[in-house]
C-alpha cells in the first residue's frame, strides 16, 4: 500500500444554524467553507494520489439504525455496538487486507500502522472520531483446506465511519484522490451525507420492535455427534494428555424467511446490554454477528486490559453457587494464570484482583477477573497474537488442545472464538472474543457454542450446558427455542 493519507476534521463551534450548502448543518458543525478549507489543506500534504480522511460532527444518531443508510455498504459493513460506550458503524472499503498463516497478527499490525500512520497533519478530533482499521481474525491461522473457510485475518480501512459515544456523534469519509475524486468532491460528499443522515427520523431503534422472529423450519441434530466428541475429548483429559479442552458444536437452523442481521443485533442490544454486539459482513456473503461478553484486550492511553471469563451458570440458584464451585473456580484460575503468564513473558507486569467477580451477560452469569498492565511500548496486535486463544476457548496445553480441536470438531471454527475489533490512529485498540455468535446468510443461520472439559466432567452434563447456551442465544435473537432441561451444575464458560 504505497499511497499516503491525509486526515482533517472539523470541530463544531458553539452556535447551531440551519443546514444548507455553505452553512452549518443542524448538528452545529462548522460551515462547508471550513470543511473545504480543511480538505484542501489535507490534499496539499499529499505528494501523489492518496487517501483523504475528513470528519464532521453530527447531531446524535444511532449508528446501528443508520448503517443501512451509509453508502458503500454493498462491499462491506461493520458494526461495533458497545453502547452505552462506543458505537461504531462502518461501510465500504478504502484499503483492505486478507491473508492466512502464522504471521497474520504481525502483518495485520503492519497493515494497520501503515494505513493509519500516513495520515498527514491531521487536525484534532475526539477519540471516538479517530480513523480506525477494523479487524476480524479466524480461530486458526489458516483454513484446514486451502480455498475453504475464512482467511486468517481480514482488515479494512473503511470508506464511511459513523461513531457515537454518549451524546457525541461523528461522521468520517475516506476516499482515494485521483480522477474525478478531488478534495472538493470529498468534502461535498461528506457534507451531503451528513445532511442526509440528519434529515432522517429520530433514532428508529423501535424498528427492532418486539416482533417475534421468523419460525425455525428445520434444526440440524447435534447431540449424538457432540456426545461422541466429548467422550473422546474426556479420554484425553483423563489420560493426562490435556488439562482442559473446550469442544464446540455447530447447529444449523433453517428459517422460514430471510432475516436482516441488524434486526438480530437490535434484539441482542436489548437482551445483552452488558456485552459488545458486533457485525462483520463482506459483499453478499454470510454475516458474522454476536454479543461478546469477553474482552481479549483493550488498549487505552498505554494501558492494557484483558478479561478472564470462565465459569458460567444461568441466572437463578445455580448462579449463587458459582463462586463456591471448586471445579469452576479451578477452571477459571487456569485461564487467569495463562493470561498473566503470557503478559509476563511479553515483558509486562500484569495486575489482577485476588478473587473473581460475578458478571451478568443476558441470562448467564460468569466468573470474571479483569487483568491490567502498562503496555510498555508493546504492539497491541502482537499481544493479541500471544494471548489468542486463551484456555477459555481452546484448552491447555494450547498446542495439544488446538490439535485435538482439529481432529474432534467436524467443522471449521472460522471466526468463532477468534478476535474481532479495531485499532485506531493513536494506537488504542479493542478486540473481543467472538463467542455468543452466529453466521447468517439469507435463511441459513449457524449457531456455535461449546463447553470446557476437565477431569470430572460428565458427558450428559456437557450436552446440557451446550443446549443451554444454544437456547439462550436463540432467545436473545428472538427466535423460538427447543425445550431444554436445566443444567445439573454451573456451566463451563464456553
Amino acid at each position: 500500500m504505497s499511497s499516503r493519507l491525509a486526515s482533517a476534521s472539523v470541530q463544531a463551534p458553539p452556535s447551531v444554524t440551519p443546514s444548507s450548502p455553505g452553512s452549518a448543518p443542524e448538528s452545529g458543525a462548522a460551515s462547508f467553507a471550513d470543511l473545504l478549507a480543511a480538505a484542501l489543506q489535507g490534499a496539499r500534504q499529499l505528494e501523489d494520489e492518496g487517501v483523504l480522511s475528513l470528519a464532521i460532527p453530527l447531531a446524535s444518531r444511532d449508528p446501528l439504525a443508520l448503517l443501512p443508510h451509509l453508502e458503500g455498504g454493498h462491499r462491506f459493513r461493520f458494526l461495533w455496538d458497545g453502547a452505552p460506550g462506543l458505537c461504531l458503524a462502518a461501510s465500504g472499503k478504502t484499503h483492505s487486507l486478507e491473508l492466512s498463516g502464522p504471521r497474520r497478527f504481525e502483518l495485520a499490525q503492519r497493515f494497520s500502522a501503515v494505513s493509519l500512520s500516513r495520515l498527514a497533519a491531521p487536525q484534532p478530533c475526539p477519540p471516538l472520531a479517530r480513523p480506525r482499521v477494523l479487524l476480524a481474525f479466524s480461530f486458526f491461522d489458516s483454513p484446514l483446506q486451502e480455498g475453504s473457510g475464512v482467511p486468517g485475518v481480514q482488515a479494512v480501512l473503511p470508506r464511511w465511519q459513523l461513531s457515537r459515544q454518549g451524546r457525541h456523534c461523528w461522521l468520517r469519509l475516506q476516499r482515494c484522490l485521483g480522477g474525478d475524486v478531488t478534495a472538493r468532491s470529498v468534502a461535498e460528499e461528506l457534507w451531503e451525507q451528513a445532511r442526509h443522515l440528519e434529515a432522517l427520523p429520530g433514532d428508529p431503534e423501535a424498528w427492532a420492535g418486539r416482533d417475534r422472529g421468523p419460525a425455525i423450519a428445520q434444526r440440524s441434530p447435534w447431540q449424538e455427534g457432540y456426545r461422541t466428541a466429548v467422550e473422546r475429548g474426556l479420554e484425553l483429559v483423563e489420560a493426562g494428555a490435556l488439562r482442559k479442552l473446550v469442544l464446540a458444536v455447530r447447529q444449523q437452523l433453517l428459517l422460514d424467511a430471510p432475516l436482516d442481521p441488524l434486526r438480530l443485533l437490535a434484539h441482542l442490544r436489548e437482551r445483552q446490554p452488558g456485552s459488545c454486539r458486533f457485525l462483520w459482513q463482506l459483499a453478499d456473503g454470510a454475516a458474522l454477528l454476536g454479543a461478546s461478553p469477553e474482552r481479549l484486550l483493550t488498549v487505552r492511553q498505554g494501558q492494557l486490559r484483558s478479561d478472564a471469563l470462565a465459569g458460567t451458570a444461568p441466572i437463578g440458584p445455580a448462579a449463587e453457587l458459582l463462586p463456591g464451585s471448586s471445579k469452576d473456580r479451578h477452571e477459571h484460575e487456569l485461564v487467569v494464570e495463562a493470561i498473566t503468564q503470557v503478559l509476563r513473558e511479553a515483558g509486562l507486569d500484569p495486575r489482577r484482583p485476588r478473587h473473581p467477580r460475578l458478571a451478568r451477560h443476558g441470562q448467564l452469569v460468569h466468573l470474571h477477573t479483569p487483568i491490567t498492565a502498562a503496555l510498555a511500548g508493546q504492539q497491541p496486535l502482537a499481544l493479541a497474537g500471544a494471548l489468542h486463544p486463551t484456555p477459555a476457548v481452546a484448552g491447555l496445553p494450547r498446542r495439544e488442545a488446538m490439535a485435538a480441536l482439529r481432529s474432534l470438531e467436524p467443522f471449521e471454527r472460522g471466526h468463532y472464538a477468534a478476535p474481532i475489533g479495531w485499532i485506531d490512529s493513536e494506537g488504542d485498540a479493542e478486540l473481543r472474543v467472538a463467542i455468543r455468535s452466529g453466521s447468517l446468510h439469507g435463511r441459513q443461520l449457524e449457531l456455535t457454542a461449546g463447553a470446557g472439559l476437565v477431569q470430572g466432567s460428565v458427558p450428559e452434563r456437557e450436552l446440557q450446558e451446550v443446549a443451554l447456551k444454544l437456547g439462550v442465544l436463540q432467545q436473545q435473537l428472538n427466535l423460538p427455542q427447543e425445550p431444554a432441561r436445566p443444567p445439573l451444575r454451573p456451566a463451563a464458560n464456553r
